[in-house]
């Protein structure tokens, strides 16, 4: 199998743009020729690489292809670069992230390595415990994630930790905690969690009050759902990172200080000799350790 270069651009446009139209337009041809060129390889193969749904994604058959076409478009920018060659379009870096480092500090160390390399990033959000799954399925060349052991044909780097606590307003403390953060309470006080696959407060839960239910609301971003937090509508497991200033001010008090969970994170990226991929993680590594605790 030699898959062609046109065929491996035009499979990463599809699974990238989410459509044949909206991959049609990035790569200057009709919609019918995008969806001819995906029949024609997939005929070649006698697999099927794409779930044809909104948003298209890539099938077990196509993700190694897919991870191949980002790895040739790495290299040949990489090779431009030592050439210099340099002019042609800036190579796109896909990083799953989970969104309190997005929000916290990441987007710093992405954006000197942008300004230095003259990069763009594709952050594909997720929660920490699953972003080392976009990675192995080729979505992603990076992953900042919960997961020590790497990946598959991938490296991976300590960066340090975030600290996660139970807090609330103190209006909503009084309400519902008037006691103390106990399991009759718990059981009982509206819980703010970030999404489904959140369960940083249902560890807390568990550990303090059981296979507790108490209402919840989902808020899926990582500032609003401090937001929600601040505004009473729950309590929440906030880092410290962004519960540090508001508990200063008085605006945020711990339900129990004694009370923490410490999330490992770590960098993965692919093991692929790239100067590009490099310069990202180098800045990274050091925004890691500049923001985290080691």
């Amino acid at each position: 199998m030699k898959p062609q270069r046109d065929q491996l651009e035009t499979l990463a446009a599809v699974v990238d743009s989410g459509t044949f139209d909206a991959a049609a337009r990035l790569l200057g041809v009709t919609p019918s020729a995008v969806s001819q060129r995906i029949k024609a390889f997939e005929q070649e193969l006698g697999r099927v690489l794409v779930v044809r749904e909104k948003p298209i994604r890539a099938t077990e058959s196509g993700q190694p292809l897919l991870r191949l076409a980002r790895q040739l478009a790495l290299l040949e920018h990489d090779a431009g670069a030592q050439l210099g060659l340099e002019g042609g379009a800036s190579v796109a870096i896909p990083i799953a992230v989970n969104a309190d480092s997005m929000a916290t500090w990441l987007l710093p160390a992405l954006a000197r390595v942008a300004a230095e390399r003259g990069i763009t990033v594709d952050l594909h959000r997720d929660d920490q415990e699953h972003t080392a799954t976009l990675l192995a399925s080729g979505a992603v060349m990076a992953a900042v994630t919960s997961q020590a052991a790497p990946v598959p044909g991938c490296t991976s780097t300590p960066l340090g930790s975030m600290t996660y606590r139970p807090v609330a307003t103190p209006e909503f403390a009084a309400r519902w905690f008037p006691n103390g953060a106990d399991a009759a309470s718990l059981v009982l006080a509206p819980v703010v969690d970030f999404d489904r696959k959140d369960d940083l407060q249902g560890r807390y839960l568990r550990s303090a009050a059981g296979e507790a239910s108490p209402p919840r609301h989902y808020v899926p971003a990582s500032a609003d759902f401090a937001q929600a937090v601040l505004l009473g509508l729950g309590w929440g497991m906030l880092p410290d990172a962004q519960a540090d200033a508001a508990r200063a001010a008085g605006a945020l008090v711990d339900l129990d200080r004694r009370a923490s969970i410490t999330v490992e994170l770590h960098w993965q990226q692919w093991n692929l000799r790239s100067d590009l991929l490099d310069a990202v993680a180098a800045s990274v590594l050091a925004e890691a350790r500049a923001r985290l605790v080691e």
